[in-house]
């Protein structure tokens, strides 16, 4: 690994006094609710365009994963914290990383596949961080793709060796007891709440049975349970009724895959919990499958459900809550609400009372097109909030079709019924597909303005449900010519099969759920438009700052960008190695007293594009 420098001179003169959330970004989502704000404005609309960068951390890692080629690359999704001066990170074989936060030089790092001859690579989104009351125990916390808790030391990245087994708490035990060889990891970081470590997982998609989703707690200290939620309900447990005969037992999804938030001052944890699997074929689950698509808000000592929403009823479509339900404030005739916002793959904002979980906005359960598929049995009805408007189109019409030969061929061949259309067993189109609408890239908040901002995708799916043979885990799976998660998308044009826009950036007012306003994210390379941005498909989210300014990289054009934040103008944006799919973070460097803006730049993951492993640092010259 190599660090490069392009910083002249360094102003060495000690920074203004600190203060948690404006200097440093302590948590994954800037605060331990994900708004992603920055009190900081060295960095404004006026003066973002003499941005530079001036200093890069390569990680080495630039991994190609060997057992599914549709992936290929493995995204590099790390945002890191930024604590008194260090920077902390994941890589894709769960290696942290601490960094001086002003010039980039690597202070320790911890592998934990030291030694193993056969390395496992996945995105790691990042860590957590604790310290006890006087700031002499200080813990960076994070879950590998081993499924071990792991707590460091923050100063030397060594181990705590009082904390579970010499530092780890393996966490398949009572998880995954009877899947010794099915998927068990973790790549998000688990939410801290006083002494407790909340920790969810990633599981399998596919079988029906296998590891649980189960979300747990445990004592910051020494690694000890201290409570369990089961995500599926048990018997005995509120929702359990909700599950027909054993459609629970050995339930496998309906797991935190993503990242939690916590409400410190109320003593709640709102979990997004997953799709139950198998993913697109429910038949021996009939029911709303509790707490399967839900935001759940539990009590934070005691793990109990305070309350849950569910998104969608019976998910045959893989589309899971999946960004980090944002604690925000909304007003309301001169009354500030404390509300909870769920972007999701529907392309729907979900705006909650934080207290009660009612929708702040109407809510309609509207009549959806019903499977046909043997053995299946679709929700009648699915949740549209009235307001904020979707971020993406639900329909696709002939009209809307991107005139390539491929794509005008393949829509005449698809069966296509609009939002919630069950996949049959002849192609079928839906719109968005698992990629989004919205995505784990969730949404920023500014809280004097009451804005959200939030990226979203325009890119369909396509499949078929085809019987299994006798002895298959499942009577039907998913299927397509081109894979199992088959996007609508033209493969040798390399552009989605609907007219631009391909990807948006939208600012939403969450005291009326009015769109401020909305613009195409990103220019798809070698695409014409009429000199019109195309947008792309994005993973990534933003971040917004005091000084009127929204940062995001995300896209496929590998590009990095500053926005306007009142009006969605771009004042800046500069080219990177590989495409940003990562949340970018800001803080002051102690030393210099610069702003900096920090972004993982690894492309990979879902899209196509040139790989790196740089983490870049971005400031005023």
């Amino acid at each position: 690994m190599k660090i490069s420098f392009l910083i002249g001179v360094l102003i060495l003169a000690a920074s203004p006094g600190w203060a948690a959330g404006q200097e440093d970004w302590p948590f994954w989502g800037g605060d331990a609710g994900g708004a992603r704000w920055s009190a900081l404005d060295q960095i404004n609309t006026g003066n973002v365009r003499q941005l530079q960068r001036v200093w890069t951390y390569e990680t080495g890692e630039t991994p190609i994963n060997p057992v599914s080629p549709v992936r290929r690359r493995i995204a590099f999704e790390a945002t890191p914290l930024m604590i008194d001066g260090v920077l902390y990170f994941t890589t894709p074989s769960s290696r942290v990383v601490a960094l001086d936060a002003d010039r980039g030089r690597e202070i320790w790092k911890f592998d934990p596949q030291a030694g193993s001859a056969n390395r496992k690579y996945e995105a790691s989104r990042g860590v957590a961080f604790w310290q006890n009351a006087d700031g002499s125990d200080r813990r960076i916390l994070y879950g590998t793709l081993d499924a071990r808790l792991i707590a460091l030391d923050a100063r030397t990245g060594k181990p705590i060796a009082t904390f579970g087994d010499n530092g780890a708490v393996a966490l398949r035990a009572g998880a995954a007891d009877d899947f010794p060889n099915m998927q068990y990891e973790v790549t998000s970081p688990p939410a801290v709440w006083h002494d407790l470590v909340i920790c969810g997982s990633a599981v399998p998609e596919y079988p029906s049975r296998g590891p649980s989703g189960l979300v747990r707690a445990f004592d910051v200290r020494t690694g000890k349970l201290v409570w369990t939620f089961h995500t599926v309900a048990q018997p005995g447990e509120p929702g359990h009724e909700t599950w027909t005969g054993n459609a629970w037992k050995n339930r496998t999804g309906a797991n935190v895959w993503s990242i939690m938030s916590v409400d410190h001052e109320r003593g709640m944890v709102f979990l997004p919990v997953g799709s139950a699997s198998y993913d697109f074929y429910g038949a021996d689950r009939k029911g709303a499958d509790l707490y399967t698509n839900c935001v759940v808000a539990l009590d934070a000592a005691t793990g109990k459900v305070i309350w849950h929403f569910q998104v969608v009823h019976h998910d045959v479509w893989d589309y899971d809550p999946p960004s980090q339900p944002l604690l925000a404030t909304v007003r309301r005739e001169g009354r500030a609400i404390p509300a909870v916002v769920e972007v999701t793959k529907m392309g729907f904002v979900f705006v909650l009372d934080r207290m009660t979980g009612k929708p702040l906005f109407p809510v309609e359960e509207r009549p959806v097109p019903q499977s046909a598929v043997p053995g299946e049995a679709t929700w009648p009805t699915q949740p549209f909030p009235v307001l904020p408007a979707p971020l993406s189109r639900m329909t696709v019409a002939k009209e809307d079709v991107y005139p390539t030969p491929f794509c005008t061929d393949l829509f005449a061949k698809v069966s296509n019924h609009g939002m919630f259309t069950p996949y049959g067993e002849q192609l079928t189109l839906v719109m968005p597909g698992t990629l989004g609408g919205a995505t784990w890239s969730g949404a920023s908040f500014d809280a004097a303005s009451g804005r959200i901002y939030v990226n979203s995708n325009e890119v369909g799916a396509i499949g078929y449900m085809k019987k299994q043979p006798a002895g298959a885990p499942e009577r039907y799976r998913r299927a397509s010519p081109w894979g199992e998660y088959a996007r609508f998308w033209d493969p040798k044009s390399d552009v989605p099969c609907q007219r631009p826009p391909w990807g948006k950036l939208t600012a939403i007012n969450l005291d009326d759920g009015s769109v401020v306003w909305q613009r195409p994210l990103g220019n798809m390379p070698g695409v014409e438009n009429g000199g019109v941005e195309t947008g792309t498909p994005n993973l990534g989210g933003s971040i917004a700052t005091a000084g009127g300014l929204v940062f995001i990289g995300a896209t496929m054009d590998h590009r990095f960008r500053a926005f306007d934040a009142k009006t969605g103008a771009e004042l800046w944006s500069t080219d990177l190695p590989a495409s940003a799919h990562a949340t970018p973070i800001t803080y002051r460097g102690p030393k210099t007293g610069k702003q900096y803006v920090v972004i993982a730049a690894g492309g990979g993951g879902f899209f196509e594009g040139p790989g790196a492993d740089d983490l870049i640092a971005f400031a005023l010259p």
